[in-house]
């Protein structure tokens, strides 16, 4: 039985001031952490201030990306060794910003995946199309090749424990949602692509989120299709109310 995943991506919002309101608000009403996984990956500026505030709660502290490298002359970059050291246990990776500002690959994406086993966090791996790619057709094969990419050289037990968020770049920040059945498509096909790389027994234990405008409204739906373990989440992440309202989708 996979464990449910819902993290809030908050992208270049809050400050640290806002941060600790927000965990304060949130920690005594999450849900037990073998029932859901709560996670809440803040801007750097605020990571620190995540952390301290998230201490003695069971919410999950993220970073948004991190370095490929551990230490060095990288301006501007987060060191995964300094990100574990202060306690972060999920990073998110290959966020379609990240692909689309900043250029980065798959090759970098997997390099990245690598210097987070190397420091003992966890990859949140995102892939995904744009609109022009799946009126084309070409949903399904980019996302393997993304997957792919991804994951080559890592173990099956790496690949277990890692999390894989689907996000239709069409459907982020744009208020549009892939359906219910679109978002299972996709994540059974994710699925089916790590069954092909490793084994079933590593694609059935791999969570995949979908992680295109999931809310309050739509959370329930979607997270009773079969191959959708949890949402990686936006807009309705930077509310207490509406995270929790997630969080607590099954109730």
């Amino acid at each position: 039985m996979r464990k449910p995943i819902i993290a809030g991506n908050w992208k270049m919002n809050q400050n640290p001031e806002q941060t600790r309101e927000f965990v304060n608000a949130v920690k005594n009403d999450l849900p037990d952490t073998n029932d859901v996984e709560a996670v809440i990956a803040a801007p750097a500026l605020d990571l620190a201030t995540l952390i301290d505030a998230a201490k003695d709660s069971v919410l999950i502290p993220a970073a948004q990306d991190a370095s490929v490298h551990d230490k060095g002359a990288y301006t501007g970059e987060n060191s995964p060794k300094v990100l574990a050291e202060m306690g972060t246990q999920y990073v998110i990776i290959g966020h379609s910003e990240r692909r689309s500002y900043h250029h980065e690959t798959n090759e970098e994406v997997n390099e990245k995946a690598k210097a987070l086993f190397r420091n003992k966090l966890l990859p949140i791996i995102c892939v995904g199309e744009t609109l022009e790619q799946r009126e084309a057709g070409e949903t399904e094969d980019l996302v393997a090749t993304q997957v792919e990419a991804a994951l080559a050289g890592l173990t099956a037990d790496q690949v277990k424990t890692l999390v894989i968020a689907y996000e239709p770049i069409w459907a982020i920040g744009t208020g549009k949602t892939a359906s219910a059945d679109q978002a299972q498509e996709v994540c059974a096909h994710i699925r089916q692509t790590v069954a092909k790389l490793y084994d079933q027994t590593t694609a059935d234990a791999v969570r995949i989120q979908y992680g295109g405008s999931m809310k309050p409204a739509n959370v329930k739906e979607l997270m009773a299709q079969p191959d959708i373990d949890g949402g990686l989440v936006g807009g309705a992440s930077l509310k207490a109310d509406s995270f929790l309202e997630l969080v607590h989708y099954n109730n």
